[in-house]
């Protein structure tokens, strides 16, 4: 059998799920990876956001 197309509009509230607590500040920080910054000799932590994917970088 073939996939069934939805073809009903999203609601509002189900398009922006989540985006209205990273929008306030409260995004989800996810650990990407933790490189070591030769120049600084420290370890650099990069986050990602799960829900809008915004990227950051924090020095140890």
């Amino acid at each position: 059998m073939s996939d069934i197309l939805p073809f009903k509009r999203p609601r509002p509230q189900d398009r922006h799920k989540g985006n209205t607590l990273c929008r306030r500040g409260f995004h989800k920080w996810v650990v990407v990876n933790t490189p070591f910054d030769v120049k600084k000799g420290r370890l650099v932590t990069c986050y990602r956001c799960a829900r809008c994917g915004v990227e950051k970088t924090e020095s140890r």
